[in-house]
């Protein structure tokens, strides 16, 4: 039995997530489905985490099993990006070591939300447009806040399956990039809907209708329902996963 990773982008507008679920079409389905046809054999794939619905990935690893040494993963890479919609691509599949793990082998990942307040047609699916002025300056220093904190129970989707609601956060802000406005965060975990809070209470924050001190308290105080409003789906996007090295030679 071999390992591989797939690598691989898309856009989840017209997905219910990553993880397969009962109530629509989701990203890993969509995979599933495809590699089972081609392999004439059921495949299941793990995949490096969850994105909710409508949230975006430029960068997704996927780890799965397949028995036939024979497998050449840059042909199957091929094919499986010619069955699969247009909204998602394989970069590529490589061969990993046996115990590689797509999800728990992973050092961080990095996430990124757009922000905008002109009107831009070609941005409409991928920034959210605000039309109230903001002050990135003390939303950045409400952001460097987070760095010193490791449970975000009150960032996270309640009543969710993890053991512990404790990331390390390796850096948090905001950043000007031509009309955009752009949210960067890099921890080694996220809990479910956590950087759409963040950046819904970072929103509060730049409004001026929250402090820099009642920001600490939110996060001490480990309660969703202190926080803000999660930001749109449509604006987030995982920017990338980094790794050890576990490829096979």
């Amino acid at each position: 039995m071999k390992r591989y990773f797939i690598y691989l982008s898309y856009n989840g507008k017209n997905y219910c997530g990553w993880q397969i679920q009962p109530n629509g079409m989701s990203v890993q389905e969509r995979i599933e489905q495809g590699l089972s046809l081609l392999l004439g054999s059921p495949v299941s794939i793990t995949g490096a985490g969850r994105t909710d619905a409508g949230v975006h990935a430029r960068y997704m690893v996927a780890h799965f099993d397949w028995e036939d040494a024979a497998l050449n993963p840059q042909e199957l890479a091929q094919k499986l990006d010619r069955f699969l919609p247009a909204d998602i691509a394989i970069r590529s599949i490589d061969a990993v070591v046996p115990q590689a793990h797509a999800r728990f082998d992973a050092l961080s990942r990095t996430y990124r939300y757009y922000l905008t307040d002109r009107k831009n047609p070609f941005q409409t699916d991928f920034a959210y447009r605000v039309s109230f002025p903001l002050d990135f300056d003390r939303m950045n220093q409400a952001a460097a806040i987070l760095l010193k904190y490791t449970d975000f129970t009150s960032f996270s989707k309640l009543h969710t399956d993890v053991r512990t609601n404790n990331c390390s956060i390796k850096r948090a802000g905001w950043t000007q990039e031509g009309d955009l406005w752009v949210f960067t965060i890099e921890a080694d975990r996220f809990l479910r809907n956590m950087v759409r809070a963040i950046v819904g209470t970072l929103l509060e924050v730049g409004r001026g209708k929250l402090s820099l001190e009642g920001f600490r308290q939110i996060i001490e105080s480990k309660d969703r329902s202190r926080a803000g409003t999660s930001a749109p789906a449509h604006a987030l996007f995982l920017e990338a996963i980094r790794y050890p090295d576990l490829k096979t030679c």
